[in-house]
This record gives structure tokens, sequence and C-alpha cells, in this order.
């Protein structure tokens, strides 16, 4: 099966090759160091500075241009009903799979809208923080389905971000531990007003629950979905799970560190398993039917790397 983009309503969208897209990069410098990318690069992400430059530094600056816009047509907005000035942050979603790279992204776009003029305060916030903490999946016999839909606290994802939106001046957001594998109780994430608010998340671009509800989508002022192959992210969930294997789960206080001693077999075994009974049903029923409704897509071929960008036609 696939996850291509072929099934998207093309007559919207933009198609630009990987090669098109890149000579939009033609002047602009590199502000980022091949270390910082190494920091920034998640495990199994084979991101580089060329990939930088070609790809995340044109789409950097677009979103810095579309947020200026947004900027400027709030502040014509109230000056035209002689309000004072309640400009409020730009909020960009970040969506796709598992394993299709999309917290590499959303990192990267962080440290690289921080560096244009029009959007030096940027802060990132996964939806992996409005999880419902271990505790309550257990109770709610949903275990088994973290990072479907109904694993998440949708309304208190909205309400953040309503507040956000309203121009609060100080938001705060649950924080989610990879190593517990669950919601920290007595910590969380300040979001004081910034100029952009990126929002990473399996299920960010999901519809209303109801006709009349709100969808978080509703509140992004600009959404992304990084797409690819089925089989190729299946690849790289393995891969990844085998490098987690020899890093992260060998930690004693990981969730996982039982699986830091599996042979390889039983190791690709086991991530297979999570794959094909979770992780694969997660993104054909709830992730991919979401990737039409993004502002941009960002096509990855087997390599990891971007191959075509579709823009949605303004």
């Amino acid at each position: 099966m696939s996850a291509a983009v072929d099934s998207l309503p093309h007559s919207r969208y933009r198609e630009i090759p990987r090669a098109d897209w890149a000579r939009l990069a033609a002047g602009m410098d590199q502000p980022l160091t091949e270390q910082e990318v190494v920091q920034i690069r998640g495990i199994g992400d084979r991101l580089d500075l060329s990939e930088v430059r070609e790809v995340y530094l044109p789409l950097s600056r677009l979103l810095s241009i579309w947020a200026k816009a947004h900027r400027r047509i709030g502040a014509d907005v109230t000056t035209f009903l002689g309000e004072e000035d309640q400009t409020t942050p730009f909020v960009v979603g970040v969506a796709g799979s598992v394993a299709v790279g999309k917290s590499t992204i959303a990192r990267l776009l962080r440290e690289l809208m921080s560096r244009w003029a029009d959007t030096p305060r940027v802060e990132l916030v996964t939806t992996d923080g409005f999880l419902y903490p271990n505790a309550e999946l257990e109770r709610r016999g949903l275990m088994d389905r973290k990072g479907f839909p109904e694993s998440y606290d949708r309304r208190a994802l909205v309400q953040f971000l309503t507040d956000v939106k309203s121009g609060a001046e100080v938001v705060h957001a649950p924080f989610y531990s990879h190593v517990r594998y669950d919601i920290v109780p007595d910590a969380q994430v300040t979001v004081r007003r910034p100029d952009v608010v990126i929002v990473e998340g399996l299920n960010v671009l999901q519809p209303p629950p109801s006709p009349n509800g709100v969808a978080v989508s509703d509140l992004f002022d600009f959404s992304i979905y990084v797409d690819a192959e089925t089989d190729h992210i299946a690849s790289w969930y393995v891969d990844r799970f085998l490098a987690l294997r020899a890093g992260a789960f060998s930690n004693p206080a990981s969730y996982f560190n039982v699986f830091a001693n599996l042979s390889d077999d039983e190791a690709v075994q086991t991530a297979l398993g999570y794959w094909n009974d979770i992780n694969m049903p997660n993104l054909i029923e709830n992730v991919l039917p979401t990737k039409h409704r993004a502002t941009l897509v960002l096509r990855k071929g087997a390599e990891h790397a971007v191959e075509s960008v579709l823009l949605r036609k303004v």
C-alpha cells in the first residue's frame, strides 16, 4: 500500500520538483553548521547540510514571509476597526506518520525560522504532551491504541491553541517524556506569546469530531504534511527501532528497556509487530486521509530526502 501524493487534488496544488524548489535558495546564507544539523537530526533521519539548504531553508523563508503577511493583515484589520493592535502568534502544524521525520523537520524549522528577522521568536510544541497519561489510557483500554486520535486529550489541545491564538501572554502545555513513555505530572512547556508556534504531531490535521466541533487545524495559519511511501516508512521505523535498542532503550529508566537485549532478528520482528498492528493502521485510517488538508506537502523518497514539494494555490 502506498502513501504517495497521487490521492491529492492536484488542481489545488503547485507541484514543484526538488531541483526547482532548491533554486529558491539562491542568495540565501546557510545559517546552520554541520554540528547543529547533527544535533537537530532525529534517530534514523539522514538530514545533511545539502538537504537543509535545498529544501528547508526556502521553506523557512516561505513560512517567515507568510507569518509577516499574517501579522500585517492582523494589524490592518485592527486599524480598520479602530482597535489596539492585538496581533497573535502565527501557528504552523506539522503532520505525518511515525518515523517519517516530522519531529526533525519541526525542530529544524524552529531553528531556521528564528534566524529570519521577521520571526525571531519561535516555539515548538509536540502533541505527545496531550496524550492521556498511561494510567488513564489503561483505564480506558487504550494503551494498545496510543497515538490514535482517541488517545489524545483533544479538548485540552484545542484549548491550548485557542489561548495561543487569543494572544494570551503565557500558555502552558503538558510535558511528555519519551524515556518514561508517559506524561510527567509536575513538568510543563511554557509558551510566552512568540512570533511563531510550531505544533508537531500525528493527528494535527484531523477534521473536527462533529459538524459543529472545532478541529485543531482550524487554529493553524499554515500546515505541512510529511509524506512517503508506506513501505519506505515501515523500513525507517524498523531501522529506528534497531537504533533505539542500541541507544535509548539501554537506559535502565527507559520504558522500553525490556527490548535492549533482543537479538537483531527478535528486534526486527518486534518492530514489525508494532508497525503492522498499531502504526500502519493508524497511518492508513487516520493520518494519511488528512494529507489533503495541508497547505504544503513534502514528498520524501526511499533515502529520506525530499523529492518534491506540493504547495496549495493561494
